[in-house]
């Protein structure tokens, strides 16, 4: 599956978008996780410094 989307994001129009993975870590237990998502490259910066 990441294949495909690597090669959509590479498109004409896939190259406004990034993919952003975050570790969270877990408030109960204190272990971490890894959270995925795509995002237009502006709101993505924007994400990253949150």
């Amino acid at each position: 599956m990441a294949k495909k989307v690597v090669a959509t994001l590479k498109t004409g129009d896939g190259r406004g978008f990034a993919k952003v993975i975050k570790m969270v870590k877990s408030p109960k237990t204190g272990a971490y996780s890894f959270k995925e998502q795509i995002l237009a490259t502006d709101v993505a910066k924007e994400s990253l410094k949150k």
